[in-house]
């Protein structure tokens, strides 16, 4: 096949100032649009905008509020929803909500658009941490899948492990499609002595967490595990990195237990971000249900090792460079007791490493071959990205 393709793409539960899904959308439409593509992407916003951005159109029609999710919004109204997909007349559609998107993949059918639904999260984990019993869990995410995979011409996984769940139920039209990491933005060179300085003393480890302070990430385990390192003689401080609707009750439990926590929010600033990653001893991902970790992968590229939830995908995506452990405090304050047992540059370097066969290059053409998209590359994919980042925040707008 020849020639630009239009992919329009869809998703809820978009985290409204970052977050992977969100940083996974803006690097594939930069990457679509340097493989020569016209990405258009729609996610529910506050109010309508239409903007034309580097990575491609930007459309949020209103969406409602979830209540007690941090600022999650959905997109409820169909009909206005199947109007704009036929307005936009796509020649492919991918979408990233399984569950309240799910009826897409019949329009889809009935419009004869290809359409792909990527799995960003494991239904089974997911349930799971909602405190569902494994058998009913598993009951629920059997049927949502089956659904799933006979409503799309396609599903995307990005990791085996998640693709498992698809294959337990015997579908035949998962594909796999790894996401990647900004190399050039997150490196080790981001080490800064200051914001380290600024956080522990030179003696202290420094542990970080960054992501959503939502139920399904479970940031308590990392409490948990600051309070079992403390209780066993070592000297570490935690800083978290990210907001969500359990932050307050977090701050709440740390001052009680007199534990060093800095809890910063949300940061905006993605070299401060990187600089933080970069500065720290240890990066904490406990989340039970994730299937990729992308803030897992950028603490790598910055060259600090990740404790990671045996639960998840990532002790695929991690390797040997970082740690394994079950999914309560004690086990993670072991597993950071044995990453700090190796040397300092041996275990920076296997964690840059590793993340070195992560691109983002690698990833859009994966996820193009899903979509039986040509790979016609007009400016090189990271030169695209970068504009995006630069644009981000003064986005040309349209004429709504």
């Amino acid at each position: 096949m020849s020639g630009a393709l239009r992919i329009v793409r869809l998703a809820n539960f978009v985290a409204p100032a970052s977050g992977g899904l969100r940083t996974a959308l803006r690097e594939l439409g930069a990457g679509y649009r340097a493989a020569g593509h016209e990405p258009v992407l729609v996610v529910p916003g506050e109010r309508h905008t239409d903007q034309d951005t580097a990575q491609g159109r930007v459309i949020t029609p209103p969406g409602a509020l979830l209540p007690g999710t941090g600022g999650y919004r959905v997109l409820t109204d169909r009909r206005r929803t199947t109007r704009l997909l036929a307005g936009l007349r796509p020649d492919r559609l991918e979408v990233s909500d399984r569950t309240t998107l799910r009826w897409t993949g019949e329009w889809a059918r009935r419009a004869r658009v290809p359409a792909v639904m990527v799995s960003h999260e494991t239904a089974h984990g997911v349930l799971r941490t909602w405190g569902l019993p494994e058998p009913a869990a598993r009951r629920a995410a059997d049927a949502l899948n089956s659904r799933t995979a006979h409503a799309y011409a396609r599903v995307v996984c990005t990791t085996e492990w998640a693709e498992r769940e698809f294959v337990r139920i015997g579908a035949r039209n998962v594909v796999r499609a790894p996401l990647g990491v900004d190399l050039a933005h997150c490196r080790p060179e981001r080490h800064d002595a200051a914001v380290r300085a600024r956080y522990a003393r030179e003696h202290e480890i420094l542990l970080v967490l960054c992501t959503r302070l939502s139920v399904e990430k479970r940031p308590g385990v990392a409490l948990d595990a600051l309070a079992a390192l403390r209780g066993g003689g070592v000297p570490a401080r935690l800083v978290v990195a990210g907001d969500g609707p359990l932050r307050a009750r977090l701050e709440r439990r740390a001052a009680a237990g007199h534990l060093p926590v800095a809890f910063l929010g949300h940061l905006a600033d993605r070299a401060a971000l990187a600089a933080l990653q970069a500065s720290a001893d240890v990066c904490l991902a406990p989340g039970p249900a994730e299937t990729f970790g992308l803030a897992a992968l950028e603490a790598l590229a910055c060259g600090t090792p990740v404790v990671v939830s045996a639960s998840s995908a990532l002790p695929e995506v991690v390797g040997s460079a970082g740690a394994v452990a079950a999914d309560h405090g004690a086990a993670f304050a072991e597993a950071v007791r044995e990453v700090l047992g190796r040397p300092a540059r041996v275990r920076r370097s296997a964690a840059r490493a590793r993340a070195e066969s992560f691109g983002w290059d690698t990833a859009v053409a994966a996820f193009l071959a899903a979509h039986d998209a040509p790979v016609r590359v007009a400016r090189p994919v990271r030169e695209v990205i970068g504009a995006a980042l630069r644009t981000a925040d003064v986005p040309e707008r349209r004429a709504a």
